[in-house]
């Protein structure tokens, strides 16, 4: 994927890209978001938490009342909307590179970063949450191979950086991702 220039700040000078964070629920995109920003002195904001923000319900919710395309739609409001803003770190949910209009809002706005992980390392990051409508399945260990045969080639396709997160601490990630901006001169 090309890189492209900084965005004009209002002032005029030239502010630092974005970075969206891709990759599978359990992959820590929420945590090295935070320490990401943390490092590199920019604003954290999270997909989800914003919607619901907005919202003013918890996305468990609003699947319950709208189904996963009500989610959708609203996810993809919120992502056209984050992604125009300059020098952040968003945090994305797993299926936001579903949608193609969500793909080309990242891929044409930021520096996009795939936090790879595995189905068993995304199994143990989930395993106590409750808030994840998608595992509330009999078989959680299926469901997300399932998700990542579909979601996996899209993070892979998208990404400018890919960096696995399996057995890693945050902290490591973040640093590992902050590295590779400033090598790429990007951060």
């Amino acid at each position: 994927m090309a890189e492209q220039p900084s965005v004009p700040a209002a002032d005029g000078s030239a502010a630092p890209r974005s970075v969206f964070l891709i990759g599978p629920m359990g992959s820590g995109k929420s945590a090295v978001g935070r320490a990401l920003a943390r490092l590199c002195g920019r604003r954290f904001i999270d997909s989800d938490a914003e919607i619901e923000r907005r919202t003013g319900v918890d996305i468990p919710l609003i699947f319950e009342k709208e189904g996963e395309q009500g989610f959708r739609i609203r996810e993809q409001e919120v992502i056209d909307d984050l992604t125009q803003r300059a020098g952040i770190v968003l945090a994305t949910g797993g299926g936001t590179v579903l949608l193609p209009e969500n793909r080309r809002c990242l891929a044409s706005r930021g520096i996009v970063v795939y936090l790879a992980a595995s189905v068993d390392q995304q199994l143990e990051r989930t395993r106590r949450g409750r808030k994840r409508p998608l595992l509330q399945a009999t078989d959680p260990r299926t469901r997300l191979g399932d998700l990542m045969r579909v979601r996996e080639p899209l993070y892979a396709a998208l990404a400018q950086i890919t960096v696995p997160t399996d057995h890693r601490k945050v902290q490591a990630v973040a640093e590992h991702i902050a590295a590779e901006l400033r090598h790429r001169g990007l951060g």
